[in-house]
């Protein structure tokens, strides 16, 4: 007994010194409390005493009373609550060779302690059910001009509603889909990548071919019908450190003058060997060194009519060209016969960085339209010779959505870099940044903005794909707008003059900084459809045993945080919703009939710490979004990582992951459900199911299934749009980080194609590959 009586001193004297510390900082006194009996227990199990056993059965049993208390019977927080103290209880119950005196007390309650944990898993708090409507409540909707069984923009259409009418896959047969044939790009990982290289791309579908790009911006044409490949271009970029991203979520077409779609050839060349031909229709593909590529869709051939045979610059009037620091992650919107590109700006690696502007090239020839500089937002004429647009302004990232009859294009608008510094700001810049802005497709000029996030110092910005629909309200029919954002709120506007649809109030916010020439906003805005969490308290936190859920008591305790919105520091803060958002460019998808919407919330904290520069060596800095960067030309470089234990998981409990329906006729949440297991988390693969983070999006089918894989296991899954219920579920060669499509192949079967190739920043498995299943003849 001696192991096991040295075992409860160690712990007990490490929960007695950290519970004391817990204590001091205000905190709860159950650790430093269970440090001293851990102790006596120790001392007493030295000399095989009964006593140990007695005080270890009340021990237990007030140990579970106090985790009921504070987290109600959940099995997440009371199996780590319990876990440990349940293991350390077993060698009590062994060790009775000389003195079997307290097993009869001990032995029942244990017993009865580990069935009462256990069947906790039976119990699902956070779940809520029902049902949204089936009811048809507009027939004939707007689905874009796509085909029904194509997939033109990323979004499906310009409408952003990943919606498809297809409905040969049904809840009833959708446990029949099988694996219809898989291909690997070839394009891997590389030592001179980022830490965030990623496959977030979505297919088009277009004729009978697939057309997608890969992290270092390949474009790959494969057969519709046998995933085989057709034609490969591969830009010609170089692997640069500087990136924050090395991902393409997609690639642009404009359809040719013919109104035909292209017929891709089998080349036996790489395409981008080819001389540049004329291009009637055209591909466009964003690289990371700041290019955009127009190539033919039959041949994978730079279009010679398009700016500099087939290639556009886009440094061009930048007012700083540091390499890797500003390029487009996201296809640019193609609408109204122009290509409009908008790009990222690497975050707080510089005050002095490349413009957010938004341009409008020519789709045909490449000539620069107009253009948009959030920080110059009157002047939307192309720039002479010599000008520049504004460093640093608000960006557009993500994906844009278009209304071609409305004549307006609709972007999700980012910060301006440094995120956690707004001393810097103009005014125009603070009205634009966090928002989302609706542009004049013919001259550039802004017709409406919303603002989601005021004086913005957390990196929250619009991350997601704004989402067209006519909506059925009180009103009538009305031209709405769906913006999910990473601080929760999911706004509904009327897009016509971004006016709300369902209210939104300016709600009260934490108030001060300790940064010098920077303020905060007295209120922020909140929509009344909203995911937001509620504020952590010290009972969130997480761990996986008492230990690391103590460290991160002692964090929450000593780090700022008066809830959401709570300003950046020297000090450190929470910030939660963190980086990742409650919802990022996965965004939402509806039913434009049903007038329902299908989404993943997602609720994972993170911490802030600004770091004064004094002239001394930082360290290692600007090596990606998270960690710490350097903010050259300011006076605070920035560190921000997700809020996680020593063991490495997130230090406030689970669930982290969701999925949603939502009713858009009254916005209201019908159901909610964790999504995702554990299975790909732990050395063990075990399919229990915990409600994990995730990055990607759904796609909804007239069917009335849902498909999506994000979750940070290694699956894809089938729900029904109806429940929320998972109906089937294929395990993925790696990562599924990338939105999913659905088409029909020239036999006239629904195909569904997943990119699988994971996403470096959240770990998941690394791959190059692309799925498609279709249902069992």
């Amino acid at each position: 007994m001696i192991i096991f009586s040295l075992l409860f001193l160690f712990i007990g004297l490490a929960l007695l010194v950290g519970g004391v510390w817990l204590i001091a900082l205000g905190g709860s006194w159950y650790y430093a409390i269970t440090g001293l009996v851990l102790l006596v227990v120790g001392a007493l199990t030295k000399n095989r005493r009964t006593s140990a056993r007695l005080l270890y059965a009340a021990f237990l049993v007030a140990t579970a009373v106090w985790a009921l208390w504070e987290s109600g019977y959940d099995w997440w927080p009371l199996a780590t609550r319990m876990g440990l103290f349940l293991i350390l209880a077993i060698p009590l119950l062994l060790a009775t060779k000389s003195n079997k005196g307290g097993v009869k007390v001990l032995l029942p309650v244990w017993a009865v302690l580990v069935v009462g944990t256990l069947a906790s898993t039976l119990v699902d708090k956070h779940k809520i059910d029902g049902e949204l409507s089936t009811e048809i409540k507009v027939a004939a909707p707007n689905l874009g001009d796509a085909p029904a069984d194509g997939w033109q923009a990323y979004g499906r259409s310009n409408m952003g509603q990943r919606y498809s009418p297809l409905d040969q896959i049904t809840p009833a047969n959708v446990s029949n889909l099988e694996l219809a044939w898989q291909y690997q790009t070839g394009d891997k990982k590389g030592p001179g990548d980022v830490g965030e290289t990623t496959y977030e791309a979505t297919p088009l579908k277009l004729g009978n071919t697939l057309y997608l790009c890969t992290p270092h911006n390949w474009l790959v044409a494969l057969d519709a019908d046998s995933g085989k490949k057709v034609w490969q271009y591969k830009a010609a970029i170089e692997p640069d450190l500087q990136r924050q991203h090395q991902t393409c979520r997609g690639v642009s077409y404009l359809p040719g003058t013919s109104g035909q779609l292209p017929v891709a050839k089998v080349m036996d060349a790489p395409s981008e060997s080819l001389a540049p031909i004329a291009c009637d229709a055209e591909l466009f593909l964003p690289t990371s060194d700041a290019k955009l590529i127009a190539l033919d869709p039959a041949t994978g051939a730079r279009c010679q009519n398009f700016a500099d045979e087939g290639v556009l610059d886009l440094t061009q009037h930048m007012p700083f060209k540091q390499h890797g620091y500003y390029y487009s992650t996201s296809p640019p919107l193609v609408a109204k016969g122009k290509v409009i590109v908008a790009g990222s700006v690497n975050d707080n690696y510089a005050v002095n960085s490349p413009s957010g502007v938004i341009r409008a090239f020519d789709a045909r020839t490449g000539q620069l339209l107009w253009n948009f500089d959030s920080g110059n937002p009157d002047q939307t004429a192309p720039l002479g010779a010599g000008e520049v647009y504004t460093p640093s302004s608000p960006n557009s990232w993500s994906v844009a959505s278009a209304d071609e009859k409305l004549g307006l294009a609709y972007f999700p608008m980012g910060n301006r870099t440094p995120d956690q510094l707004g001393m810097y700001r103009s005014p125009a810049e603070e009205k634009y940044a966090s928002s989302v802005l609706a542009l004049n497709l013919d001259t550039g000029k802004p017709a409406w903005v919303q603002q989601f996030i005021h004086h913005d110092l957390w990196d929250m910005d619009t991350p997601a794909q704004p989402v067209l629909l006519d909506l059925q309200t009180k009103n009538g029919l009305e031209p709405a707008l769906v913006v999910p954002t990473k601080q929760g709120d999911v706004y509904v506007l009327n897009r016509a003059t971004g006016q709300p649809i369902f209210p939104i109030t300016e709600e009260p916010a934490p108030q001060g900084t300790d940064i010098p020439g920077d303020h905060t906003s007295p209120t922020q805005p909140s929509s009344a459809l909203n995911f937001k969490p509620p504020t952590l308290k010290e009972s969130d936190m997480w761990g996986a045993s008492p230990l690391d859920q103590l460290w991160c008591r002692i964090e929450f305790k000593t780090l700022n945080y008066k809830g959401q919105y709570t300003a950046p520091s020297t000090k450190g803060t929470i910030v939660f919703p963190g980086n990742f958002g409650v919802f990022n460019w996965g965004s939402v998808a509806v039913d434009p009939k049903r007038q329902v919407m299908f989404g993943m919330p997602l609720y994972l904290a993170f911490t802030s710490t600004l770091v004064k520069k004094d002239g001394g060596d930082l360290g290692p800095a600007n090596q990606g979004e998270h960690g710490l960067n350097a903010n050259e030309g300011g006076p605070y470089a920035v560190d921000m990582k997700p809020f996680l234990s020593p063991l490495g998981v997130p230090c406030q409990q689970p669930p982290w992951g969701y999925v949603a329906g939502v009713d858009l006729s009254t916005g209201k949440k019908v159901w909610q459900h964790k999504n995702g297991t554990i299975h790909d988390m732990t050395p063990l693969p075990l399919p229990i199911k915990m409600g994990v983070p995730g990055i990607g999006g759904p796609v909804i089918t007239a069917g009335g299934v849902v498909f999506m894989s994000a979750a940070v296991d290694d699956y894809i899954r089938a729900y029904d749009l109806t429940s929320g219920k998972v109906l089937w579920q294929a395990r993925l060669p790696a990562g599924g980080q990338a939105t999913p499509m659905t088409y029909v192949n020239s036999k006239g079967e629904q195909m569904v194609v997943q990119v699988a190739g994971g996403h470096g920043s959240i770990g998941t498995t690394i791959g190059d590959y692309v799925v498609a299943y279709k249902l069992k003849h």
